[in-house]
Protein backbone atom coordinates (compact mmCIF):
# COMPACT_ATOMS: atom_id res chain seq x y z
CA UNK A 1 0.00 0.00 0.00
CA UNK A 2 2.63 2.80 0.97
CA UNK A 3 5.04 3.82 -1.32
CA UNK A 4 8.56 2.13 -0.85
CA UNK A 5 11.08 4.20 1.39
CA UNK A 6 13.41 4.60 -1.86
CA UNK A 7 9.88 5.74 -4.16
CA UNK A 8 9.28 8.44 -1.39
CA UNK A 9 12.70 9.51 -1.23
CA UNK A 10 13.56 9.52 -4.74
CA UNK A 11 10.52 11.84 -5.01
CA UNK A 12 11.15 14.12 -2.44
CA UNK A 13 14.63 14.61 -4.23
CA UNK A 14 12.84 15.97 -7.55
CA UNK A 15 13.74 18.99 -8.80
CA UNK A 16 16.19 21.32 -7.25
CA UNK A 17 17.74 18.69 -4.90
CA UNK A 18 18.70 16.28 -7.97
CA UNK A 19 19.45 19.71 -10.32
CA UNK A 20 21.93 20.28 -7.71
CA UNK A 21 23.39 16.87 -7.23
CA UNK A 22 23.93 16.83 -10.97
CA UNK A 23 25.71 20.07 -11.27
CA UNK A 24 28.13 18.66 -8.53
CA UNK A 25 28.96 15.58 -10.60
CA UNK A 26 28.62 17.28 -13.90
CA UNK A 27 25.80 15.16 -15.14
CA UNK A 28 23.03 15.74 -16.94
CA UNK A 29 19.02 15.44 -15.15
CA UNK A 30 19.05 12.05 -17.27
CA UNK A 31 21.88 10.71 -15.58
CA UNK A 32 21.59 12.03 -12.61
CA UNK A 33 17.88 10.93 -11.93
CA UNK A 34 19.61 7.17 -13.38
CA UNK A 35 22.72 7.21 -10.87
CA UNK A 36 20.18 8.35 -7.53
CA UNK A 37 17.92 5.53 -8.54
CA UNK A 38 20.38 3.26 -8.40
CA UNK A 39 21.89 4.86 -5.38
CA UNK A 40 19.31 5.12 -3.09
CA UNK A 41 17.99 0.77 -2.83
CA UNK A 42 22.00 0.36 -2.66
CA UNK A 43 22.32 2.45 0.89
CA UNK A 44 18.53 1.84 2.39
CA UNK A 45 19.55 -1.82 1.15
CA UNK A 46 22.34 -1.90 2.80
CA UNK A 47 20.66 0.08 6.46
CA UNK A 48 18.09 -2.98 5.99
CA UNK A 49 20.84 -5.68 6.01
CA UNK A 50 22.58 -3.64 8.64
CA UNK A 51 19.81 -2.95 11.14
CA UNK A 52 18.43 -6.73 10.73
CA UNK A 53 20.91 -7.53 13.87
CA UNK A 54 19.35 -5.96 17.07
CA UNK A 55 22.69 -4.36 17.73
CA UNK A 56 22.76 -2.93 14.20
CA UNK A 57 19.26 -1.39 14.63
CA UNK A 58 20.10 -0.09 18.08
CA UNK A 59 23.24 1.56 16.72
CA UNK A 60 21.59 3.23 14.12
CA UNK A 61 18.62 4.13 15.86
CA UNK A 62 20.88 6.02 18.39
CA UNK A 63 22.90 7.70 15.57
CA UNK A 64 19.76 9.04 13.89
CA UNK A 65 18.71 9.93 17.56
CA UNK A 66 21.94 11.56 17.99
CA UNK A 67 22.91 13.26 14.32
CA UNK A 68 19.97 13.17 12.34
CA UNK A 69 16.65 13.92 14.33
CA UNK A 70 16.24 17.88 13.52
CA UNK A 71 14.73 20.09 16.45
CA UNK A 72 11.83 20.60 14.17
CA UNK A 73 11.48 16.95 12.46
CA UNK A 74 8.26 17.41 12.74
CA UNK A 75 7.62 19.83 10.00
CA UNK A 76 9.44 17.49 7.70
CA UNK A 77 12.64 16.64 5.90
CA UNK A 78 14.43 20.28 5.26
CA UNK A 79 16.43 18.18 1.99
CA UNK A 80 17.70 22.15 0.90
CA UNK A 81 19.76 22.44 4.26
CA UNK A 82 20.90 19.14 4.70
CA UNK A 83 21.70 19.30 0.56
CA UNK A 84 23.14 22.33 1.05
CA UNK A 85 25.30 21.52 3.88
CA UNK A 86 26.49 18.39 2.09
CA UNK A 87 27.71 20.58 -0.85
CA UNK A 88 29.07 23.00 1.50
CA UNK A 89 31.98 20.75 2.62
CA UNK A 90 29.58 19.93 6.05
CA UNK A 91 32.27 21.02 8.46
CA UNK A 92 33.16 17.74 9.37
CA UNK A 93 30.30 17.23 11.24
CA UNK A 94 28.52 13.34 12.01
CA UNK A 95 25.08 14.41 10.47
CA UNK A 96 27.11 15.27 6.87
CA UNK A 97 30.31 13.32 7.22
CA UNK A 98 29.40 11.25 4.47
CA UNK A 99 32.01 9.44 3.88
CA UNK A 100 32.08 8.26 7.56
CA UNK A 101 28.49 7.39 7.29
CA UNK A 102 29.75 5.28 4.13
CA UNK A 103 32.07 3.71 6.01
CA UNK A 104 29.68 2.45 8.71
CA UNK A 105 27.24 1.48 5.90
CA UNK A 106 29.38 -0.78 4.03
CA UNK A 107 32.40 -1.03 6.27
CA UNK A 108 35.24 -2.30 3.78
CA UNK A 109 32.97 -2.90 0.95
CA UNK A 110 32.95 1.08 0.39
CA UNK A 111 35.21 0.65 -2.81
CA UNK A 112 32.84 -2.38 -4.26
CA UNK A 113 29.72 -0.27 -3.26
CA UNK A 114 30.94 2.58 -5.52
CA UNK A 115 32.53 0.28 -8.24
CA UNK A 116 29.50 -1.51 -8.26
CA UNK A 117 27.25 1.62 -8.75
CA UNK A 118 29.40 3.08 -11.33
CA UNK A 119 29.36 -0.26 -13.50
CA UNK A 120 25.63 -0.13 -13.14
CA UNK A 121 25.22 3.41 -13.89
CA UNK A 122 27.93 4.46 -16.37
CA UNK A 123 29.46 6.64 -13.95
CA UNK A 124 33.12 6.93 -13.36
CA UNK A 125 34.24 5.87 -9.99
CA UNK A 126 34.65 9.25 -8.51
CA UNK A 127 31.70 10.38 -9.15
CA UNK A 128 29.92 7.23 -7.91
CA UNK A 129 32.05 7.55 -4.51
CA UNK A 130 30.85 11.25 -4.43
CA UNK A 131 27.39 10.33 -5.12
CA UNK A 132 27.31 8.25 -2.51
CA UNK A 133 29.13 10.57 -0.38
CA UNK A 134 26.15 13.04 -1.08
CA UNK A 135 23.56 10.84 -0.59
CA UNK A 136 24.32 8.83 2.45
CA UNK A 137 23.51 12.13 5.45
CA UNK A 138 20.45 12.49 3.17
CA UNK A 139 19.36 8.93 3.58
CA UNK A 140 19.80 9.00 7.23
CA UNK A 141 17.81 12.12 7.87
CA UNK A 142 15.07 10.93 5.66
CA UNK A 143 15.17 8.38 8.12
CA UNK A 144 15.19 10.60 11.22
CA UNK A 145 12.56 12.01 9.96
CA UNK A 146 10.28 9.18 9.06
CA UNK A 147 11.16 7.80 13.05
CA UNK A 148 10.71 10.68 15.00
CA UNK A 149 8.35 13.20 13.11
CA UNK A 150 4.66 13.56 14.32
CA UNK A 151 2.17 10.84 12.90
CA UNK A 152 2.41 8.53 15.29
CA UNK A 153 5.97 7.83 15.43
CA UNK A 154 6.78 9.58 18.91
CA UNK A 155 6.60 5.30 20.02
CA UNK A 156 9.63 4.70 17.71
CA UNK A 157 11.91 2.50 18.47
CA UNK A 158 14.86 0.62 17.46
CA UNK A 159 13.25 -2.81 16.18
CA UNK A 160 10.33 -0.32 14.49
CA UNK A 161 13.59 0.76 12.56
CA UNK A 162 14.58 -2.65 11.45
CA UNK A 163 10.75 -4.17 10.87
CA UNK A 164 10.76 -0.82 8.25
CA UNK A 165 14.40 -1.24 7.15
CA UNK A 166 13.73 -4.84 6.64
CA UNK A 167 10.29 -4.91 4.92
CA UNK A 168 12.75 -1.96 1.89
CA UNK A 169 15.52 -4.49 2.07
CA UNK A 170 13.21 -7.40 0.99
CA UNK A 171 11.48 -5.17 -1.65
CA UNK A 172 14.70 -4.40 -3.10
CA UNK A 173 16.32 -7.78 -3.27
CA UNK A 174 12.91 -8.66 -5.36
CA UNK A 175 14.20 -5.86 -7.70
CA UNK A 176 16.28 -7.26 -10.51
CA UNK A 177 19.70 -5.12 -11.08
CA UNK A 178 19.14 -3.05 -7.68
CA UNK A 179 18.86 -6.64 -5.86
CA UNK A 180 22.19 -8.35 -7.65
CA UNK A 181 24.24 -4.99 -6.95
CA UNK A 182 23.05 -4.78 -3.69
CA UNK A 183 24.24 -8.50 -2.49
CA UNK A 184 27.47 -8.14 -4.41
CA UNK A 185 28.32 -5.43 -2.38
CA UNK A 186 27.57 -6.79 0.70
CA UNK A 187 29.14 -10.23 0.35
CA UNK A 188 31.95 -9.01 2.26
CA UNK A 189 33.67 -12.00 2.12
CA UNK A 190 33.14 -12.88 -1.80
CA UNK A 191 31.79 -16.72 -1.45
CA UNK A 192 28.65 -15.59 -2.63
CA UNK A 193 26.32 -15.70 -0.06
CA UNK A 194 25.70 -13.49 2.69
CA UNK A 195 26.60 -15.43 6.20
CA UNK A 196 26.59 -14.78 9.50
CA UNK A 197 30.30 -13.71 9.49
CA UNK A 198 28.84 -10.90 6.70
CA UNK A 199 26.58 -9.56 9.22
CA UNK A 200 28.94 -9.65 12.30
CA UNK A 201 31.11 -7.46 9.91
CA UNK A 202 28.66 -4.72 8.88
CA UNK A 203 26.66 -4.63 12.01
CA UNK A 204 29.14 -4.76 14.45
CA UNK A 205 30.55 -1.63 12.67
CA UNK A 206 27.54 0.43 12.19
CA UNK A 207 27.94 3.96 13.16
CA UNK A 208 30.65 3.15 15.68
CA UNK A 209 28.79 -0.34 17.34
CA UNK A 210 26.96 2.67 19.63
CA UNK A 211 23.44 2.38 20.87
CA UNK A 212 25.11 1.97 24.70
CA UNK A 213 23.68 4.02 26.97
Amino acid sequence: MSASLTDDLLNQLQGQPLAQLGSQLGLSQTQTQSAVSAALPLLLGALGRNASQPQGAEALFGALQRDHAAPAASSGLDLGSVLGAVLGGGGGSPQTDGAGILGHIFGGRQDTAAQGLGQATGLEGGQANALLKMLAPIVLSYLAQRMFSGGGQAAASPQQLGDVLGQEHQRIQQQGSAGGLLSSVLDQDGDGQLGLGDLLKIGGGLLGGGGQR
